[in-house]
């Protein structure tokens, strides 16, 4: 039985029918059950137990990988075309372009927003139909190639249109006339690249061949930076402590130490002393929720206001009320339920309870310390605008829902002009700092926003473009960005739209629009490479950073 874990349903009959074959006097002793499957919660127990378990482990690093696709391989099938010189060199280009975006994945979200599982069978799929084309007459179809790979065969897997995007940047790498030069290398570096006996190389050759590849590959291989290293050892190293604390054992030592209990009550007690009180529009400022004199209506932005300002007190009152509760517990007035546990060993270990971001919380990667801080500032950014009226610059980082907030700018862009709302997009203008305070007034036209980062890339203030990070420094602050306004917008090719996403993950859920939530907008800046040398970089803008 093949592919058991499509099957969830039946796993339980298939473990009844295992039991069976004990107690069966009917079983011939050679009859063997061969059954494969992908790692599954749900494949019965026993039955692993009682078999003969053979694991397949996927290659580590791109050199294990290109070895793997060539195993199979035989010198008929490496000759067999019409144009045998072209299908060795692109053959190779694909089974190379197969290992990269399979070993992309370790960079987390530098490499894709949502880890994919690219296999064997889409390879085969793309060898085939390369090989089809190839036999027609006439010249290799480039585009054709590219659109059935990139879109369909490893582009139907891709869910996130940043992910697309990036895909057939790679792939434009190895599906392109430029592979049949013997001068054309994958890397910059020139390591990587076809064997330069292509043309009449065995398959033996060519697996001889990728064994002079370095063990470990170096980042600028998948057109990134060297910090990308440096993410994916941090990563790794987070996923070890995440383990360790989660399995430590919540007994104090010997010794003169607090109890985790005392340390508990210590940090929810200085909690509750620095808890905001709650948003009101008692105080508010004339223009903070201004009504439109010819439509009767109140703006845009205060509408938006109004919803931001309600969503952070309903967190601050689940704030206020599961302190409260969880100190009754500890003291033992209350049941601990398993809420207010899971709430307690958060609390132990700096990380934000469930019970806060769960239905009222904003998305955050930051541990508890620093949440804590930034909600307090966020809370005060809504405080001032409502009490001192419409900022000079805005703090997109601050809002729950940025997408809504920015939609609310075109909107009022859209009432004031009588312009349809969906003709309207953003041009961007970019500032010569990154402190608001710097800017004297709010722009007669659209908004001043701040307090954005720069991920996988840098900015040159000389020359107003982007450009390449410093080795060991991870983020940048992105200047002030002037959005303004725009109608019918069209895109301009020569510069980079820089995707801006929440939070570092990158990824969210899938919503209507055909974008990740975690997605906010796209900005255009001047960029002096083309644009795919960002896109393979990783590069992006964050709301927030994850310390």
């Amino acid at each position: 039985l093949q592919n058991c874990h499509l099957y969830k349903t039946w796993m339980p009959t298939l473990e009844k029918m295992c039991e069976g074959f004990e107690e069966s006097n009917m079983v011939h002793k050679d009859f063997r059950l061969w059954l494969t499957s992908m790692p599954a919660a749900y494949f019965p127990v026993p039955v692993l137990q009682n078999g003969v378990k053979l694991t397949i482990e996927p290659p580590k690093g791109l050199r294990a990988n290109i070895l793997r696709s060539f195993l199979p391989m035989t010198d008929e099938e490496m000759s067999g075309s019409a144009k045998e010189k072209q299908w060795r060199r692109i053959q190779f280009g694909l089974k190379f372009f197969h290992a990269v975006i399979q070993e992309r994945r370790k960079f987390g979200p530098l490499g894709w927003n949502i880890r994919y599982e690219f296999n064997d069978s889409d390879l085969e799929a793309s060898t085939t139909i390369t090989h089809n084309m190839l036999e027609l007459d006439g010249e290799i179809p480039w585009d054709t190639l590219l659109f059935v790979i990139g879109h369909i065969n490893y582009g139907g897997r891709v869910t996130d249109d940043k992910d697309r995007i990036c895909l057939l940047a790679i792939l434009e790498q190895y599906v392109t006339p430029k592979i049949l030069d013997p001068d054309y290398a994958f890397s910059v570096s020139g390591k990587y690249r076809c064997p330069p006996n292509s043309d009449a190389a065995t398959v033996e050759g060519f697996r001889e061949f990728v064994q002079t590849f370095p063990l470990s590959e170096a980042p600028e291989v998948f057109g990134m930076h060297e910090n990308a290293n440096i993410t994916f050892m941090t990563q790794e190293a987070e996923k070890v402590l995440g383990v360790v604390l989660s399995i430590q054992p919540r007994e104090s030592g010997g010794g003169t130490g607090k109890s985790p209990e005392e340390t508990v009550t210590e940090l929810v007690q200085r909690q509750e002393e620095r808890l905001p009180a709650l948003l009101t529009d008692e105080n508010a400022h004339a223009d903070s929720f201004k009504v439109m004199e010819d439509t009767g209506l109140m703006s845009s932005l205060g509408t938006c206001l109004t919803q931001e300002y309600g969503r952070f007190n309903a967190l601050l009152q689940r704030l206020m009320k599961t302190i409260k509760e969880l100190q009754k517990a500890i003291k033992g007035i209350i049941v601990m339920t398993a809420e207010l546990d899971d709430m307690f060993n958060a609390e132990l270990n700096n990380m934000v309870p469930n019970i806060w971001t769960k239905g009222v919380g904003y998305p955050s990667l930051k541990p508890l310390a620093s949440w804590f801080e930034d909600m307090i500032l966020r809370v005060e950014f809504f405080r001032d605008w409502i009490e001192k009226g419409p900022p000079i610059s805005y703090w997109i980082s601050s809002f729950y829902f940025p997408q809504g907030f920015n939609t609310s700018v075109l909107q009022g862009e859209s009432r004031l002009k009588s312009i349809p709302v969906d003709a309207l997009s953003f041009e961007f203008q970019i500032e010569t700092t990154d402190d608001p305070q710097e800017l004297d007034e709010a722009p007669e036209q659209g908004i001043y926003v701040h307090g954005l980062f720069m991920d996988g890339a840098a900015w040159d203030y000389e020359d107003m473009v982007i450009c390449d990070q410093e080795i060991g420094v991870m983020y940048v602050k992105f200047p002030v960005v002037h959005f303004i306004p725009w109608q019918n917008k069209k895109p301009n090719p020569e510069k980079w739209a820089a995707p801006l996403y929440k939070t570092s993950v990158r990824a969210g859920t899938l919503s209507t629009t055909g974008h990740s939530t975690n997605y906010v907008l796209s900005l255009e800046v001047d960029t002096d490479e083309a644009p795919s040398y960002w896109i393979l970089k990783g590069a992006a803008l964050l709301t927030m950073l994850n310390d």
